[in-house]
């Protein structure tokens, strides 16, 4: 090694410079990974790929979200923020979740900016564990299952289930198949019409 050859970096940890950026950076990463994953898919995307895109080195990819499966999730993350949406479904008169929920389901996918992401996440999911397993770790477990338990109902988790299947199923139909009528339906009317049935599942004893 020559005197001016830079010292080597444990694999994992990121260089002082780009420590350095601190949160700016991670918002960078994230905000490249949703992009990534919603324009290659699950099995195309790398980290050096999110890395290069959000102008940082692949180890702080790494020291920031660990593994491609974790970055994933957070990218997913971004576009749903439970944090926001719990407090907001679960805010209002109980007689209500079902709308609300249906209303904030809608909302996200019909945003351009959150819809590509999740359709990334809804196609790989199909053929890909990796991507099922962010799916059903973070639909399931950080968003139904704390609302309906949140309701103190039986059976919590079936009932989470039953609502992501339904809600999923329109997601698959609407917006990855695009089968009309529903393709082509007025949101309000897709809400009057679920609301219904999301309100029986978590709710009814």
């Amino acid at each position: 090694m020559t005197e001016d050859a830079p010292a080597p970096r444990r694999r994992g940890r990121p260089s002082r410079q780009a420590a350095a950026e601190g949160p700016d950076a991670r918002t960078r990463i994230l905000q490249a990974a949703r992009t990534e994953f919603a324009e290659r898919g699950y099995d195309k995307t790398s980290i050096r790929q999110v890395a290069k895109a959000a102008g940082v080195d692949a180890a702080l990819v790494h020291h920031y979200f660990g593994t491609k499966d974790e970055v994933f999730a957070a990218a997913v993350e971004l576009s749903f923020e439970p944090a926001l949406v719990i407090p907001a479904v679960l805010g209002g008169p109980p007689e209500g979740l079902g709308e609300r929920l249906a209303r904030y389901f809608l909302s996200v996918w019909e945003n351009p900016a959150t819809r590509a992401p999740l359709l990334a996440v809804l196609r790989s999911a199909l053929t890909h564990e990796a991507a099922a397993k962010v799916l059903r770790g973070f639909v399931l477990r950080r968003l139904l299952e704390r609302i309906a338990a949140d309701l103190d109902v039986p059976d919590a988790t079936f009932r989470a289930e039953l609502a992501a299947s339904h809600m999923i199923g329109i997601a698959m139909l609407r917006y990855v198949i695009r089968a009309e009528p529903l393709a082509s339906a007025d949101p309000e009317d897709i809400v009057a019409m679920v609301a219904p049935t999301l309100q029986r599942y978590l709710t009814e004893s």
